[in-house]
């Protein structure tokens, strides 16, 4: 595989290939996976380099006119979002969270990843413009080679896990009406133990000479021929400016939910108002995943929340894999009150005195209370050492073979305490309670759209205007599972959990919801051109040889972290194309 920067190249070049693949995160490095060691020429073309800079970042910038809009919900994405990525901020993505290098958005997930429901494919009443043109179970193959790729477990997210893993179902049963069990898995890295898989580094490790990839490689229009009818190639561009062109057979626009809507609508070459926008829905139907924090236990009932609640672990083939256990609300309660599918999952807390901070403060000289963080540190010494062990488990001098030993039989011994130092990189912490945090697909709103705005970027690219809608469906789902998970709680004989005052009143309009950076919907899924953007094979409607690939094209939302399922959906084109570049 080669792997260049476009800025050594004459401006003016010609790059050909078969498929070029606009998009260097995990939907385009997977497309371009299934094609190693094939005779198909791939070209990915990355807008960034390895890693996020701030040059690159500034390419990101949105003008976002919607949701989240106040000050809590503002002062919250910066708290929840910008831990995890190096380059991001309020300012410049006011709305959502992308990343400009090789590998995407894995620069700053948590791994975390499901599959979506039957429910959420299907056709539901009380729920507009739900359905999908494709059924659940036609996904199973793809699924599970999307796990293979995700270096998951078993593609089992429900009460089928007891038995999978030989472990009795906790007791006492809650109402099975209301709640069912709902499992997440953990993507971990396969070259650093202690950190999740980042797309961009595992790629690299790949062997296959008919890859080339081109970093510093901004796509700024798709080129179609003179009737509008095929893809033809695509324009290009360095960060300074020099411009230069790829013609391919096909293109697979694998550039994020916003992106992947911007592009298409900035390529008015053909068509003035956009490819694949005809009928003015590029850009419409934008969904994320409202979050918000419901409720929490106290530190009484901390190790009672995270026996039940916590991680589980599961061998197969000699891995243990990690699941952590929520609820997700059932089918027949969703169809009895009208909601949205939704769950809730939870979350540990760390204390102020944490003691890895107050060690982090002095060894920084940032502490403003020294002998406060120093009294600590001296009161946690186990912690310290814990700390100490994880991180000679980290080390590049500990063999690789003694370290997945090491993990794995943690796992298997204690997967709650492994998957605390697994989500903290190594570094234990003191924890004071565990809340509850919900999440909830969205309705899909027409209104609630990505279009493009008067200000362009560097390249001269019109910026994404995002008017993200939050809709009432979406504070009821969320205001009622709560409820509903108390009420639970209580008659099984479980610790109550103390609800947030919003909840408690009955005050929806209070919730502090944000995005969870799952962007989707945006050149959604459908039969017909008059209803959707791409077809049920993700070829852009009336387009042949162009394709998209990633949430955008997802007609509902679920409420399941969506990687697993983008890249169900990314081996499934890359078949489809395989197919279609073999006529």
């Amino acid at each position: 595989m080669k792997v260049e920067d476009l800025a050594i190249f004459d401006a003016g070049s010609v790059f050909e290939a078969d498929l070029a693949i606009v998009g260097g995160g995990p939907a385009g490095l997977t497309i371009a996976r299934e094609f190693a060691g094939s005779s198909t020429r791939i070209l990915v073309l990355e807008s960034g380099n390895f890693l996020e800079t701030p040059d690159s970042t500034a390419l990101l910038e949105v003008e976002s006119v919607g949701e989240p809009r106040s000050e809590p919900q503002k002062l919250k994405r910066m708290a929840f979002h910008g831990p995890s990525s190096s380059t991001w901020s309020q300012d410049l993505q006011g709305y959502g969270v992308r990343c400009r290098a090789l590998g995407g958005s894995s620069h700053a997930w948590a791994g975390k990843s499901a599959a979506f429901d039957p429910i959420d494919f299907q056709t539901r009443p009380w729920v507009p413009h739900s359905g999908w043109p494709v059924a659940r179970d036609a996904l199973d193959p793809y699924l599970d080679r999307a796990a293979s790729v995700l270096n998951l477990g078993p593609n089992v997210y429900d009460d089928r896990l007891w038995s999978l893993a030989g472990i009795a179902p906790p007791q006492p049963a809650l109402d099975p009406d209301v709640f069912r069990s709902f499992f997440w898995q953990f993507a971990r890295s396969r070259i650093d133990h202690l950190d999740i898989m980042r797309f961009g580094a595992e790629f690299l490790t790949l062997h296959a000479d008919n890859i080339r990839v081109l970093l510093n490689a901004t796509v700024t229009e798709i080129r179609l021929s003179p009737d509008g009818g095929r893809f033809d190639g695509l324009e290009i561009a360095t960060l300074d400016g020099a411009r230069s062109r790829v013609v391919a057979k096909a293109a697979v626009v694998a550039a994020s939910g916003i992106e992947n809507a911007r592009l298409l609508l900035a390529s008015k070459a053909v068509h003035a108002r956009g490819i694949g926008n005809t009928h003015d829905l590029v850009g419409r139907f934008l969904m994320d995943h409202p979050g918000a924090r419901v409720a929490r236990f106290e530190s009484d009932d901390i190790d009672k929340v995270i026996r039940r609640f916590g991680f589980y672990g599961l061998t197969e083939r000699g891995h243990t894999h990690l699941y952590m256990h929520g609820l997700a609300l059932t089918p027949a309660v969703q169809e009895r009150e009208g909601l949205l599918n939704a769950a809730v999952y939870f979350m540990a807390e760390r204390a102020a005195d944490d003691p890895l901070d107050a060690l982090k403060r002095l060894l920084r000289r940032k502490s403003t209370a020294p002998i406060q963080d120093l009294s600590s540190v001296a009161s946690s010494t186990g912690l310290l050492a814990k700390a100490i062990g994880m991180k000679v488990l980290a080390s590049d001098a500990t063999p690789t073979l003694l370290k997945d030993m090491i993990v794995n039989a943690a796992i298997r011994a204690n997967p709650n305490f492994v998957a605390k130092e697994f989500m903290t990189r190594g570094l234990p912490h003191k924890l004071v309670s565990v809340s509850i945090d919900a999440i909830s697909e969205q309705r899909p709103n027409p209104d609630s759209r990505v279009t493009l705005s008067d200000r362009t970027d560097c390249l001269g690219v019109p910026l994404a205007k995002v008017d993200w809608r939050i809709n009432e469906e979406e504070r009821r789902t969320i205001m009622r599972m709560a409820q509903l998970a108390s009420e639970t709680f209580t008659r099984a004989g479980l610790p109550e959990p103390r609800l947030e005052p919003w909840v408690a009143e009955q005050r929806s309009d209070e919730v502090v919801i944000i995005d969870m950076a799952h962007t989707a919907g945006t050149t959604r899924m459908s039969n017909d051109a008059a209803s959707g953007v791409v077809d049920r094979d993700c070829q852009v409607h009336g387009v042949h040889g162009l394709y998209v690939a990633g949430a955008s094209v997802f007609a509902t939302s679920g409420h399941a972290n969506p990687t697993l399922m983008i890249l169900a959906f990314a081996i499934r084109l890359a078949d489809k194309i395989k197919l279609d570049l073999a006529q």
